[in-house]
């Protein structure tokens, strides 16, 4: 089975991508879960559960002020309360929240509404904000008969959970039920997230042309996020850029640090096209490659192709980690100080997704895979020189035989980047130490005697 990967443009001479297709079958998902749990209504502050009930989005500056809200009623559709003028937009540009409560004879904008949350905190509790938004919700809840019954919350101030609780109204975790609804996508959902992968294919294309001694990882960053904004991004989450010593541990940040000749250097791009993230390594030698960076590497891809081997419905995650490494083994007391670095997260609307994949907790609690299913692998390992290190991250899909890789940048041997230099005995090898004389070969004793030119004979 082949994902395809359209324009990011629509066009009427071929079936792309349908985001009515797309809106709907989320919202589906969502209430066939509310219906299966034991709650009266969802209520999410989560800026990705509410795109995934409300399909709208007001730009990445929302993303964590916990402003917006919305509710979806057992029984009913998504009550959307927005900041300022963006709940007008919405009336007029995102029918499908007004609609269907208009069918039902609820009002014009039942679905669409302002209104605002305490910014954080940001606003005076004395201004009663958290009791405003409580009341919001109650009417709602009212209008659906549904007075008393307990709400599933994803992530919610304390002051907003106090006055629902107040109102009569127990909060409980709605968390999963998000991710269980999230957990499957679409067939557009991965669509979105193929076309995704496909932008940081390109963004590693440039990387790799500009990698040599002497730019600097900050740079680097750069450089990938212009790409990626060019060819249509909605935000750059992320990129992380280690280089040298940097790698061993693995810092998770990036910095100003000038890439020198020999440095290992492995970077994480993460980005969204329509919503819809990447999470995506990978590792170069620059100038060239030591023995022991390109061991680390060669482990690293086998622990990676072994996890790939495995995938298919019916496998677990168990089954995968099973197959990496114990944290002593390469260099760490235990598996929650190596978490993250052999790991495995879904990837949808945020980062990290159903299912989990890590030494941690995927014994105690094994997630089954199932076709539709898409999330990134990630494998890393500490080179034997004490400082450098490989990182390889693929993007996974499950298919109803196996698994298809949606990251296709090339990985399966260490790319070296930079320029090849020439000696006098041809092409400076690409696998040779950063450290100049360990890689000369030493004349027998007695070869030093010159010529009466002063010439080495």
């Amino acid at each position: 089975m082949v994902f395809p990967t359209y324009g990011t443009t629509a066009v009427d001479w071929e079936s792309r991508l349908d985001l009515g297709r797309l809106r709907g079958e989320r919202l589906d998902r969502l209430k066939a879960e509310l219906e299966r749990s034991d709650l009266g209504a969802l209520l999410t502050f989560d800026f990705h559960n509410i795109r995934y009930m409300t399909s709208t989005h007001i730009g990445t500056w929302a993303m964590d002020k916990m402003i917006r809200f919305a509710l979806l009623p057992r029984g009913g559709d998504p009550v959307l309360w927005d900041f300022g003028s963006a709940a007008k937009h919405h009336q007029l540009q995102s029918e499908w929240l007004d609609l269907p409560h208009a069918a039902a004879g609820r009002g014009e904008h039942y679905g669409a509404r302002a209104g605002i949350s305490t910014l954080r905190g940001a606003i005076s509790p004395g201004a009663g904000r958290a009791a405003d938004v409580a009341a919001k919700v109650a009417e709602v809840m009212c209008d659906f008969g549904l007075e008393g019954q307990s709400i599933g919350v994803d992530v919610i101030e304390p002051p907003v959970m106090f006055a629902l609780a107040e109102a009569g109204f127990p909060v409980v975790d709605g968390q999963q039920v998000f991710l269980e609804a999230r957990r499957l996508k679409t067939r557009d959902e991965i669509g979105l997230l193929t076309q995704a992968a496909s932008m940081v294919d390109a963004a590693y294309e440039q990387l790799y042309d500009f990698l040599r001694p002497g730019v600097r990882e900050n740079e680097c960053v750069g450089l990938v996020s212009k790409v990626l904004y060019d060819l249509g991004s909605e935000h750059v989450e992320g990129v992380n850029a280690i280089s040298g010593e940097r790698c061993s541990p693995h810092p998770h940040v990036f910095t100003d640090r000038l890439i020198r000749p020999g440095d290992p250097a492995f970077f994480d791009i993460l980005h969204s096209f329509m919503g819809y993230r990447t999470c995506y390594y990978r590792t170069f030698a620059v100038g060239s490659a030591s023995r022991a960076q390109r061991d680390a590497y060669t482990i690293c891809r086998d622990l990676m192709d072994r996890a790939i081997d495995v995938i298919k419905p019916g496998a677990t995650t168990a089954d995968v980690v099973a197959l990496w490494p114990r944290a002593q083994e390469f260099g760490f007391p235990d598996e929650e100080a190596a978490f993250a670095l052999q790991y495995g997260h879904g990837i949808g609307l945020s980062i990290w997704e159903r299912p989990i994949f890590s030494r941690l907790t995927s014994f105690d609690s094994p997630e089954t895979l199932e076709e539709g299913m898409v999330f990134a692998l990630e494998t890393y390992w500490p080179a034997a020189d004490g400082w450098g290190a490989a990182r390889i991250e693929e993007e996974i899909v499950v298919t109803a035989t196996g698994c298809q890789v949606i990251t296709k940048f090339p990985a399966e041997e260490l790319l070296v980047a930079g320029k090849r230099y020439f000696t006098t005995g041809g092409h400076l090898p690409t696998m040779r130490d950063s450290q100049s004389h360990l890689n000369t070969v030493r004349l027998p004793e007695g070869a030093l005697s010159t010529s009466t030119t002063g010439v080495l004979a």
